[in-house]
């Protein structure tokens, strides 16, 4: 049956379903969109690979990157104990 796979009217009658099923108004506007889509990707790609090769060619040292600061719990009790002795700013009535 599929001895020779997709062959030219195949794709004649995927083409006649894609307009039937869209229509000849939507089409231009996907067509548009898809190749914006394109475009974002290659640039997307080239911009990685150029992080990639910049990458390569500079390693980060560790004296270059901080040691991110630990947060003790007596860090987190001093902060609630803060907000608890701040003033209310309204009026009772």
């Amino acid at each position: 049956m599929l001895r020779n796979g997709l062959e030219p009217w195949h794709l004649i009658v995927v083409a006649i379903v894609v307009i039937v099923l869209f229509g000849s108004k939507k089409l231009p506007e996907a067509a548009r969109g898809l190749g914006k889509s394109m475009r974002i990707l290659k640039s997307e790609a080239k911009a990685m690979k150029s992080d990639d090769a910049s990458a390569a060619g500079s390693a980060p040292t560790a004296s270059t990157t901080p040691a991110p600061e630990a947060i003790t719990p007596s860090d987190v009790v001093t902060a609630n104990e803060t907000k608890q002795q701040e003033p209310a700013t309204g009026t009772a009535k």
